[in-house]
């Protein structure tokens, strides 16, 4: 197969669908330079499979000219061996690159860093940099910004190329700055820095130490792919598991079922607790069997609008709309929430009795009226508890330094089923008791 004209990410992919013995043997074909670009478009799996069928020469010129991000992401993904190994083959300005990167914190925005950029002096001319740029521009992650550094590499601005290249070529550097710039702390949360990056609209943004040093640049794709992989593992979480560490297709059966089975458990022990609450009512479900036949409804609907409620908390939370000190906003909205939609349900459900019986599909006795009573008005209740308990477990768990996505839907299902069943046979008991029961 020929891969002439293709781009390196065609290209990976084609290699990643080849077999085992054929995928390497294609890669090793590749020119110097194309290996490193298709390298770094591969899964992680794949790379470490070609790293360990490549000759430690060929290894050692794809790492040492593997863009610092890519390594770093590398680095961190491989097994403790071959960290060791792969730092070791590089040379001593990649090396010190590469740890630096890995010492910070792995939530850091600095993880995601370059130092590839280009930065000049004040006391500089227009035409000194655009040469500058000629000699070093190509390895460069972005030349859509210079940054301008004092003497002790603190940043004091930030120049479009466009405006160097629209002004004299004698003009110093030092009159086209205003000291006015973005930029963002290298302990700064990943997850932090996406508002940033939002708030101005910005490809790239320089990376700053405590005291203003420029250490590096964050480029707009590293941080899509950082926004990829939160979102990922919080979609996983939410569906009541463990995130993976792989994608679902190269994650091996018993590790998937490692991941799933512990939420699975504790869901499971929490729905016996259903089976508990149900026993405890068992004298006023003998004597009253038709209360048996709306459980299913009732518990269901306490759980869809609890799940509701927290996939709109969580999400929200995601995107820095709400903060913890927005939780009795949250409550005061939600109350009002669940009331209108407690009371639609409601509503629907004693109508939906009221047909029954009158149509003659069912026959709920002469009390009947007290059964559609006791159902609308269980379902306000517990679509209006759905709610809260929805909106305000997330809150709870971001107090106490957890992941919200943690809330997850069966969760909160779990947990409304099993208090909306206490709810529901007690507010039977008020309308029928001296009735039926």
């Amino acid at each position: 197969m020929t891969f002439k004209d293709m781009h390196p990410a065609d290209i990976a992919e084609a290699i990643t669908e080849m077999k085992r013995t054929d995928r390497n043997l294609a890669f090793l074909k590749l020119s110097p330079d194309l290996k490193v670009e298709v390298f770094s478009f591969l899964d992680i799996n794949i790379q470490e499979e070609i790293v360990r069928s490549m000759t430690r020469e060929d290894y050692a010129d794809v790492l040492n000219n593997l863009e610092p991000d890519d390594r770093t992401e590398l680095l961190e993904d491989f097994p403790d061996e071959l960290i060791k190994y792969s730092i070791n083959l590089l040379n001593d300005k990649e090396k010190q690159i590469a740890l630096n990167l890995i010492g910070y914190k792995e939530d850091s925005i600095a993880r995601l860093m370059t130092p590839l950029y280009i930065q000049t002096k004040a006391n500089k001319t227009v035409r000194q940099v655009l040469d500058h740029i000629k000699i070093y521009g190509k390895k460069a992650e972005t030349l859509n910004y210079i940054y301008v550094v004092d003497d002790h590499n603190r940043l004091i601005d930030d120049l479009k190329l466009g405006e160097l290249v629209l002004a004299d070529e004698n003009t110093l550097i030092a009159d086209l700055i205003d000291n006015t710039f973005a930029s963002i702390t290298s302990t700064t949360k990943t997850e932090d820095a996406f508002d940033i990056f939002e708030k101005y609209d910005r490809s790239a943004l320089p990376i700053i130490t405590e005291s203003g040093v420029l250490v590096g640049i964050v480029t707009f794709d590293d941080i899509l792919d950082a926004i990829k992989d939160r979102d990922t593992e919080d979609i996983q979480k939410f569906g009541g598991m463990e995130e993976l560490d792989l994608s679902y297709t190269h994650t091996p059966l018993f590790e998937l079922v490692r991941k799933r089975a512990g939420w699975l458990i504790i869901l499971f022990l929490g729905e016996m607790l259903t089976a508990s609450a149900m026993g405890h009512f068992e004298d006023e479900i003998e004597k009253a069997v038709v209360l048996a036949l709306f459980v299913p409804l009732i518990i269901s609907s306490g759980g869809n609008s609890g799940s509701q409620a927290a996939s709109l908390i969580i999400r929200a939370m995601a995107l820095g709309e709400l903060k913890l000190s927005d939780w009795w906003y949250v409550m005061r909205k939600e109350i009002a929430s669940g009331v209108m939609l407690g009371g639609i349900l409601g509503i629907i459900g004693f109508v939906r009795i009221f047909i029954w019986q009158e149509a003659g599909i069912y026959d709920y006795g002469e009390h009947w009226i007290a059964i559609g009573l006791s159902v609308s008005v269980s379902l306000l209740f517990i679509v209006l508890w759905g709610t809260l308990s929805g909106s305000l477990i997330p809150f709870i768990l971001r107090k106490f330094g957890m992941d919200p996505a943690t809330a997850s839907a069966p969760f909160v299902a779990t947990l409304v089923d099993v208090s909306g069943l206490i709810i529901y046979f007690s507010i039977a008991a008020m309308f029928l008791s001296g009735k039926i029961l």
